[in-house]
């Protein structure tokens, strides 16, 4: 019966989510707009489809590869940072256990409990596993949290990937001379069910998240048509 009611307990929980949504959605968004972006800033400087084709496959293998480096080497630095900070730990807990069990009740004494209980839960909490204790609860490094570089750079890549060849579809496919009203309708489309999805994934409200992203794109997406242009004519 007990082992019944712990299986039915079990919940999943959005936040376990975050390391490779974050990834994902930023991968996608970037891929979209970068993309769509610099297809309107060369269309609008009147350049033949198949050179925007070249330039948007050109951005979507670059815009891939410096995502995943970029994600690889930030998420890298968090992560050293992180076991640098655990390094330390453990040795204080080797050289001063009871002055580091004291700063762990002070922790949970803050957070409402008292003295004599917040000693008890440090002491317990501390025999169990000291240092993952110390970790979560002092600094805040969790299974959850903890920077993994290689799953976000992958996730980076691939959803830049994705979201880049949306735009170069709607290249292929659209006439040259509707090819600047039909990137752009497409391309806010493409990042307003981006914006659904991101949300209902991470179990935000989709509608704040659609027009989130919709608003920025389309105004990155203005800009650079609008800078193509002008170079467009001065050239």
């Amino acid at each position: 019966m007990r082992r019944s009611i712990r299986h039915r307990h079990r919940e999943s929980h959005q936040v376990t989510r975050l390391g490779w949504l974050r990834a994902s959605t930023l991968g996608a968004n970037d891929g979209i707009v970068s993309t769509a972006s610099l297809i309107l800033g060369v269309a609008a400087a009147t350049a033949s489809q198949g050179s925007i084709l070249i330039a948007g496959i050109a951005a979507l293998v670059a815009g891939a590869m410096s995502m995943a480096a970029g994600e690889y080497v930030s998420v890298s630095a968090q992560s050293d940072t992180e076991e640098a900070d655990l390094a330390k730990e453990k040795r204080e807990l080797a050289e001063e256990p009871q002055s580091e069990q004291e700063e762990l009740a002070r922790i949970y004494m803050g957070r409402g409990l008292d003295r004599e209980l917040a000693r008890k839960v440090a002491v317990q909490l501390m025999e169990h596993d000291a240092l993952g204790a110390h970790a979560r609860d002092e600094l805040g490094i969790s299974e959850i949290t903890s920077a993994r570089p290689i799953q976000a750079a992958l996730a980076s890549a691939a959803s830049f990937a994705a979201g880049a060849i949306l735009p170069l579809l709607v290249v292929i496919l659209a006439p040259q001379n509707w090819l600047v009203p039909v990137t752009s309708c497409a391309s806010l489309v493409f990042l307003a069910v981006l914006g659904v999805v991101s949300a209902k994934t991470g179990g935000a409200k989709p509608l704040r998240a659609a027009a989130r992203v919709v608003f920025w794109g389309g105004l990155a997406m203005a800009i650079t048509a609008g800078v193509g242009a002008l170079v467009g004519a001065a050239a």
